[in-house]
């Protein structure tokens, strides 16, 4: 797998990719190059991830058979109209840049060029992330299944039609502030309840934790691992009818369609 990537943009998100990607053998530094905006910038980049860190785009894209386009969405159409001379079709764009469409890019690159789009996460910075993934128009199979396993050196990745990535969104890419308020309020309830926060906090992470393995490693579905917890007569009944009761399942539907529907308005 000796193909040549390129990061326009070098943030955390970025470095988690290419750091993911170095630790695991999937390519070597030399296989890999960055553009930063400044020399400094560069140079600071260039040492802390082992890599050539330039500050021209269209010799890093010239270099490169896949160009990340990992800026802030807001610079995105700079970064595209000053490169696109130096595309070309034999190159796989791929942007993580959030709401930003695979046809907005295709629009100022041209027709033909092949785009996938990434929703990644900040877990991605402890190899923990999780990606959505959607070629666009132009894009090839072996496009996505390449950026599908090059994102699993950071996580998880998985292929999903482009008409979702908002849902991705709601889901995974602003999920890790839903679960942190979870764990953080759960934690608050056992410092109200008379339990020093620290402690509470860390009994509420562990069990996230290890309640998130049980169910990624089991054959067993949700629901049956909450009955199996869940005990007729027992504590932890009485929290789940009471999460029944104040239905749960709607506030947390709500939450996930609200936040869809924003991604979906920032996209246009």
């Amino acid at each position: 797998m000796n193909k040549k990537l390129g990061f326009i943009g070098c943030g955390k998100m970025a470095s988690a990719i290419i750091g993911g990607v170095i630790s695991s053998g999937f390519l070597k530094p030399e296989d890999i190059m960055a553009a930063e905006i400044s020399e400094q910038k560069a140079t600071e980049k260039s040492k802390e991830l082992g890599i050539d860190v330039v500050v021209d785009n269209n010799e890093l894209v010239n270099s490169s058979e896949v160009v990340f386009i990992a800026t802030t969405p807001n610079y995105v159409e700079d970064v595209l109209n000053g490169i696109k001379n130096s595309i070309t079709p034999d190159k796989l764009i791929v942007s993580i840049a959030a709401g930003v469409t695979t046809k907005f890019i295709q629009s100022v690159l041209g027709e033909g060029i092949r785009v996938v789009r990434v929703m990644p996460n900040t877990p991605a910075l402890v190899l923990e992330g999780m990606s959505g993934v959607a070629g666009g128009k132009f894009a090839k199979q072996e496009d996505v299944h390449f950026v599908v396993e090059l994102l699993s050196n950071i996580g998880k990745a998985i292929e999903v039609d482009e008409s979702q990535i908002d849902i991705v969104t709601a889901i995974s890419g602003s999920g890790p502030a839903f679960y942190y308020k979870v764990i953080n309020e759960i934690a608050r309830a056992g410092e109200k309840l008379g339990m020093d926060y620290e402690k509470a906090l860390t009994l509420s992470i562990q069990t996230a934790i290890g309640s998130a393995k049980m169910l990624l490693n089991s054959d067993k579905s949700a629901e049956d691992l909450i009955a199996s917890v869940a005990t007729k007569g027992g504590c932890t009944r009485v929290g789940v009818d009471y999460m029944e009761e104040v239905n749960s399942a709607d506030i947390f539907y709500n939450l996930i369609d609200k936040t869809t529907q924003k991604a979906h308005a920032l996209g246009k």
